[in-house]
């Protein structure tokens, strides 16, 4: 059962985030308080990516797959093809101990496989259908972000797809500081997390998730090699984007 994330409650020092045994114990109670309309997303998700999953012998990817929350959805749906496989990369082995337990049946119905990785240095995917990055981008070094999509972008077949979702910046540095301090009062009155929790760990988060711009993101795709773009979920400065290959 996932516990609580009170992680940032009572600490002395703030270090910088990482996905350790700690984080990964109370995941899932995190990014549900945390992401905007996180369940909606998962739901809306799975729901386009039955749209490019062919009949038999299907394959996703979901890069930084945490504790395969989105692969227990895709599942899960009532019209995925029992043939699809499901491959799981993450760089948390405590993570992927989430995911073991989450998926137990999948994995011994061989069904999905797991695979500690950094994505900085992603090895060459298989040919696959769907490639999924929720919440994941923003945390690979800048300078490795081109390279991990043309490498997405070479593994997908034809009419492939990938997902990207990711917390983004405004162009307007006005309405930047709005749309945060909109997500904060969200974080606040929505989700439980006190003024103190949110500053800790906004610190913890500084120098380890990176967001880009939403254009930023789009020509990254572009350079990619992806021609076919489009957002298809935004809630102030957390956007959701689909690239068709």
């Amino acid at each position: 059962m996932t516990q609580e994330d009170r992680i940032f409650q009572h600490i002395n020092r703030v270090d910088d985030f990482t996905f350790d045994e700690r984080v990964a114990t109370v995941f899932d109670n995190m990014v549900a308080r945390s992401v905007p309309f996180y369940s909606e997303i998962q739901r809306l998700q799975s729901d386009l990516i039955m749209a490019f999953l062919p009949e038999q012998d299907g394959v996703v990817c979901d890069l930084g797959c945490s504790t395969g929350t989105t692969i227990e959805h895709i599942i899960n749906h009532p019209q995925c093809p029992e043939t699809a496989k499901f491959i799981g990369y993450d760089n948390s082995e405590p993570m992927l101990d989430q995911t073991r337990a989450k998926l137990s049946t999948a994995l011994e119905e061989q069904r999905v496989s797991l695979l500690i990785a950094d994505l900085s240095a992603l090895p060459v995917l298989p040919a696959c259908n769907v490639v999924i990055l929720n919440w994941t981008l923003q945390f690979v070094r800048p300078i490795d972000r081109e390279h991990l999509l043309k490498n997405i972008y070479s593994a997908l077949k034809p009419g492939g797809v990938l997902f990207l979702s990711e917390k983004i910046l405004s162009s307007d540095a006005a309405l930047n500081r709005l749309y945060i301090d909109h997500y904060l009062q969200f974080k606040k009155s929505q989700s439980g997390y006190t003024d103190t929790e949110n500053q800790r760990k906004r610190e913890a988060l500084e120098n380890v998730l990176i967001p880009y711009r939403l254009e930023e993101n789009y020509l990254l795709l572009e350079r990619a090699g992806f021609k076919r773009i489009d957002t298809y979920f935004r809630w102030l400065n957390f956007a959701c984007l689909i690239a068709v290959k």
